[in-house]
């Protein structure tokens, strides 16, 4: 519990001692960072200076059991996993691993991401999931050991993205498999580049001589919604599915991305042509980027958004400036990237949705650079311009335009100078649109590898716990290129470690510890729920910490509760809740045992709807 507070005070204010970081009070002066949100605008209304919290729901204990666990007043129940028919005539799941390409284009995809819903009516709406990845344990019969080119079409059947019509009858959310807008969306949808990029001779193939025709997106791991209506989805560790069994020259960009020469276990190099790096060595290129997608129209191209850069994108977060501009922020999730901001050039204009779809065409793209400190977990910082012929974008330094500037953007970002981080992954902008959140998963490489050094919002060498960092744009202007930054938890296990950052931020203790924060998202009333992707071991530095889980904080407090507890062997991923806030949906990915139907069946990842069973709103 918390007092309200009236009005908010100036940044450098606001650091609160009693969220002070572990070991830093010891033999410094330095003071951890402490909250700098006000309450939510709903909550300032309220009389006087009441008491007021964000948390009701009993905390649940950690677990190693192979299902879902959620607090006492609360049910779940599941939406719909790998597999299952999403189009009219799809045959069912067959769990023989025998089932063909055209049954998995008609199905579910694998291994749920990141998702959005978009509301048609009260009892309707429009769910777009992404599915990330496949696993070939459980796609195949023989396990990937017997590949054929019908194999191959059958895993790129198995990722992309599943867009599916929702409707609600008596008081529960179910597919509707006859949705009109239903739709499955794989490695093989033609696509249209757009932006800076598009049509240079960096992007074309043999097989697309204009650079602007693409086949597919696979390996979407987060993802973004626009308030004209379409969703985004983010292009992560696409390299892994390119490979060659003949010696290629490849250039130290591609080896920048993870493009190597060599047997990829996924093995669609093998029977497609398209990802064989002797053949095709600028087809990844034409990958790692965020893609737009209008989900009420089966019939739209999807379209590749050079302008937002090329990484390992995690999600896109975007939001509306005061001053009508689109900000996007960005997370490249590898160990030792970075941090961006993307700023459209053309302003938002309400109502008018065919002008909008445009805004993320063009626009400045931003990469952070931390302002730090030795031994202060708070700071300034600065957005550093990616633009050609700005910072050492330059012929001299290997750049020869705008469109090579956003094809090879982590070479950019480190021209500029830009803060390594540990591995930057969902970022979330509070409902103030005043504050920005983003996930540092974890880095085993800080201050093991040269310019990865420990300190600022990456204060521990070897992390392997994470750490959430939050920033304030220069008076809440989007557009500034100035952030006050600070952290808002470091995760650690205080019954191992004693003393020292490993033991987490104060905020963290015994009953609510956890490692690798990875999906973050707010829901309307500012709580921000913070799931996990990590060691569940539950030894060593990560006893007593379970399976993975998701959590809720009170930004302004400081406060964390577990939530949820997941299956044996899952990353708990992807977020969206229904309009009125009374369902929250959630992705179990890679189960490794039986969920979700136990006994000897096969694993599947699945999306979970979680409610109230006094029908409120999740975590009131």
């Amino acid at each position: 519990m918390t007092k309200l507070i009236e009005k908010e005070s100036d940044f450098s204010k606001m650091v609160n001692a009693r969220l002070s970081r572990r070991g830093f009070l010891i033999g410094t002066a330095a003071a951890g960072a402490g909250a700098f949100l006000t309450l939510n605008p709903v909550a300032q209304a309220m009389s006087g200076m009441m008491e007021y919290s964000l948390l009701n729901f009993t905390a649940v204990p950690t677990s190693t059991s192979d299902n879902i666990i959620v607090p006492k007043g609360y049910s779940t129940s599941n939406l719909m996993s790998w597999g299952d028919p999403i189009l009219p005539n799809a045959p069912a799941f067959n769990a023989n691993g025998q089932q063909d390409s055209k049954a998995q284009t008609m199905q579910f995809g694998d291994n749920t991401d990141g998702m959005s819903i978009f509301p048609v009516s009260n009892d309707r709406a429009i769910l777009a999931v992404n599915n990330e990845y496949t696993n070939y344990k459980h796609l195949f019969d023989h396990q990937g050991k017997a590949m054929t080119a019908d194999d191959v079409k059958k895993a790129q059947a198995a990722v992309g993205i599943t867009i599916v019509e929702i409707v609600k009858k008596n008081g529960q959310w179910a597919l509707d498999q006859q949705g009109k807008a239903n739709r499955r969306i794989t490695a093989n949808t033609e696509m249209e580049v757009t932006g800076p990029a598009a049509g240079h001779d960096l992007l074309k193939t043999k097989a697309d001589l204009t650079g602007k025709k693409v086949l597919g997106t696979f390996n979407n791991c987060a993802n973004g919604e626009t308030p004209w209506g379409t969703y985004l989805t983010c292009e992560e560790n696409f390299n892994g599915f390119f490979g060659s069994e003949q010696d290629v020259a490849l250039t130290d960009d591609h080896k920048r991305y993870g493009v190597k020469a060599v047997q990829s276990k996924y093995q669609w190099h093998n029977f497609d042509e398209r990802f064989d790096l002797s053949k095709n060595p600028t087809e990844p290129n034409r990958h790692g980027w965020v893609v737009e997608i209008d989900p009420n129209d089966p019939t739209s191209t999807p379209l590749k958004r050079t302008a937002l850069g090329r990484f390992k994108h995690e999600n896109a977060a975007l939001m509306v400036n005061d001053d009508g501009h689109v900000v996007v922020y960005l997370g490249d999730d590898e160990r030792g990237e970075h941090l961006y901001k993307f700023v459209s050039k053309d302003k938002y204009q309400k109502g008018n949705n065919a002008a909008n779809r445009n805004l993320l065409e063009e626009g400045t793209l931003y990469v952070a650079k931390f302002g730090m400190e030795k031994d202060k977990l708070e700071g300034e910082g600065q957005w550093l311009e990616l633009t050609y012929g700005k910072n050492g974008l330059t012929k001299a330094n290997g750049f020869n335009s705008q469109a090579e500037v956003m094809i090879f953007a982590r070479r950019a970002a480190t021209q500029v100078g830009a803060t390594t981080m540990d591995r930057p992954e969902w970022v979330a902008i509070h409902p103030d649109k005043k504050h920005v959140f983003c996930t540092l998963t974890n880095n085993k490489n800080r201050g093991v590898k040269a310019g990865q050094d420990v300190e600022g919002p990456n204060p521990r060498a070897e992390n392997h716990y994470g750490q959430i960092v939050r920033w304030s744009p220069t008076k809440h202007d989007h557009t500034s290129d100035t952030f006050q930054w600070d952290l808002y938890l470091i995760a650690g296990n205080p019954t191992v470690h004693q003393g020292n950052l490993y033991a987490g931020s104060d905020n963290i203790n015994k009953d609510n510890m956890f490692n690798s924060p990875d999906g973050i998202g707010f829901d309307k009333a500012g709580r921000l729920w913070i799931q996990t992707d990590g060691n569940y071991s539950n030894e060593g530095d990560f006893a007593g910490q379970g399976n993975n889980q998701m959590l809720c904080g009170d930004p302004e407090t400081g406060e964390v509760r577990r939530f949820l507890t997941g299956p044996i062997g899952c990353e708990i991923t992807g977020l969206t809740f229904s309009e009125d806030q009374k369902t929250m949906f959630v992705g179990v990915q890679h189960p490794s045992a039986h969920y979700p139907h136990g006994g000897d069946s096969k694993p599947r990842s699945t999306i979970v709807m979680i409610t109230k069973d006094d029908g409120g709103i999740i975590g009131s």
